[in-house]
C-alpha cells in the first residue's frame, strides 16, 4: 500500500507509506494540511526519528564510531509497512534493518498510528527497543498547517498557549545547533501573535513548555487546536511567506553549539531500557468559524 485514504464523516485524510506522512486532512472540505509545494519545503507533516534537529556536523557518535544522522533522523524518508484497522484507522511500522544500522546502530520499531474523527485527527508514535542495551532517541511531529487555514490575512492569526512560556527562546545558529543565548518571542501572556515574518530568524521553540496544548486561532472563532502526551518541547516555524504554520511536538532537539559528545551524552535525547516501549500522542481539532 502505498497510501491510505481514510474517512470519518465529512473528513478526509490521506497517509503517504513513505514517511507514515500525512499528506492531506480536510474537515467539511477545508484543507487544514498545506498542499506541498518542493519550492518552498519539501514536506507536509513528517515524523522525526531518531533525532530531532541537526546533529553537529550532520554526524552523530556512538561508542566511538560516527554515524550520519543529519536533520531529523532517517524516518521521513522511509517506507512503513501500512496496515489498515478500518475506515478511519491506520498502522505504520518501520523496523531495525541494515540500512537503518548504517545510521543508527540499535534494534527498534517505531509504530505510528492514525484515527481520523470528524472533526480531528490523532497521530501516535510508539518507539521499542528490541536491543540489549539502553537505546538514546528522540522523536517528534512536524505538521505544515495552513496558514490562513480560515479566510483572512496571516497576520489575522494567532497561537495561544494553554500555560505562561518562558517567552526567552534559543538562538539557533545557521548549522541548526541550539546556542545558550536566548531571544525574546513576541508573546503577551499566553498568546503570540503571528505575522510572515515572525520567523526570519528561524524557529521558535519553546523547550520544556508547561502547555500540554495549544489553540492556532483564525477570525471568526476558527482554531485548530494542538494537545500532546509525552512530548517535552513546542516549536514553531515557517518560512517568511510561505502558506503554512509548523506547529511541532518533539521530545528532544538539535545538538547545542560546540556539543562533541555521544548520543548517549546528548542532553535532549531519552533513553528507552532494553525491552521497553515509549508511546507518544497529538491530537489536533478543528473548530471552524461562527457565522
Amino acid at each position: 500500500m502505498e497510501r491510505v485514504e481514510l474517512a470519518a464523516g465529512a473528513a478526509r485524510a490521506t497517509i503517504d507509506a513513505r514517511g507514515a506522512e500525512a499528506a492531506r486532512w480536510s474537515v467539511a472540505g477545508t484543507q487544514l494540511l498545506w498542499i506541498k509545494d518542493p519550492r518552498v519545503w519539501d514536506g507536509v507533516a513528517p515524523i522525526l526519528f531518531p533525532v530531532v534537529g541537526w546533529t553537529a556536523g550532520g554526524r552523530a557518535r556512538v561508542a566511538g564510531k560516527t554515524y550520519p544522522l543529519g536533520l531529523h533522523g532517517f524516518a521521513r524518508g522511509m517506507r512503513f509497512a501500512a496496515t489498515r484497522l478500518g475506515p478511519s484507522r491506520a498502522r505504520f511500522a518501520l523496523a531495525a534493518g541494515e540500512e537503518t544500522r548504517a545510521s543508527y546502530p540499535f534494534d527498534f520499531w517505531l509504530g505510528v498510528q492514525y484515527a481520523l474523527f470528524p472533526t480531528a485527527l490523532a497521530v501516535g508514535l510508539t518507539v521499542k527497543n528490541r536491543g540489549d542495551a539502553p537505546m538514546p532517541y528522540a522523536c517528534g511531529l512536524h505538521p505544515g498547517l495552513r496558514w490562513p487555514f480560515a479566510g483572512g490575512g496571516q497576520e489575522d492569526y494567532a497561537v495561544e498557549f494553554a500555560e505562561e512560556e518562558d517567552p526567552r527562546v534559543p538562538e539557533i545558529s545557521a548549522d541548526g545547533l541550539f546556542r545558550a543565548r536566548r531571544r525574546a518571542a513576541p508573546l503577551e501572556g499566553r498568546r503570540l501573535a503571528l505575522t510572515p515574518d515572525a520567523f526570519a530568524a528561524e524557529a521558535l521553540c519553546f523547550l520544556n513548555a508547561r502547555s500540554r496544548s495549544l489553540r492556532f486561532v483564525g477570525p471568526r472563532g476558527a482554531a485548530l487546536k494542538v494537545e500532546t502526551s509525552n512530548f517535552n518541547h513546542v516549536a514553531l516555524w515557517s518560512r517568511p511567506g510561505a502558506p503554512f504554520l509548523c506547529v511541532e511536538s518533539w521530545t528532544g532537539h538539535g545538538d547545542p553549539e560546540g556539543f562533541r559528545g555521544d548520543l548517549y551524552e546528548k542532553p535532549s535525547m531519552r533513553l528507552l531500557a532494553p525491552g521497553a516501549v515509549a508511546h507518544h500522542v497529538a491530537r489536533y481539532s478543528f473548530s471552524p468559524a461562527r457565522g
